[in-house]
């Protein structure tokens, strides 16, 4: 049933309690999990009078090493358990980044974490799981994670 199945990770426990799904059900169809992490670029202001961003290559290259570090520890965890895994570790807006890779993948599902949140603060933060759910164009496994 599943040949490709994609996981996005932020870092966070919250995001990793996806991982277990993810895990028996790759064993159960002997499907590869794509382990992905999106590093959103850090722009900041030199001055308050700049009017044009600044992007440190730098600090965009050292998020990027740390997230390949992140997701190569993962990695091992899940080969042990005699899963296929690949990492990939890409740069720009979350949702799209993830829909991107999806495609680029051809996984045929996206296995992630919500972190739940609900009224204002879905609202004020947003919700990349809500934002991969509305643009999706193949079957999302999504599971609530608590603190």
């Amino acid at each position: 049933m599943y040949q490709v199945i994609l996981v996005p990770l932020d870092g966070s426990k919250r995001a990793e309690t996806i991982l277990k799904h993810a895990e028996a059900l790759a064993a159960c169809f002997g499907a590869k999990i794509v382990l992905l992490q999106v590093v959103e670029p850090n722009v900041s202001l030199i001055t308050p009078y700049d009017m044009v961003p600044y992007y440190d290559p730098k600090e965009g290259e050292r998020t990027i090493t740390e997230a390949r570090g992140y997701l190569a520890a993962k990695e091992g965890e899940l080969k042990a358990g005699g899963i296929d895994v690949k990492c990939v570790v890409e740069s720009g807006p979350i949702v799209g980044a993830i829909l991107d890779v999806a495609e680029r993948e051809k996984a045929d599902l996206i296995a992630m974490a919500s972190h739940g949140r609900s009224g204002l603060g879905s609202v004020f933060y947003g919700s990349v799981a809500a934002g991969v759910l509305h643009r999706a164009d193949r079957p999302l496994l999504l599971i609530r994670s608590h603190d």
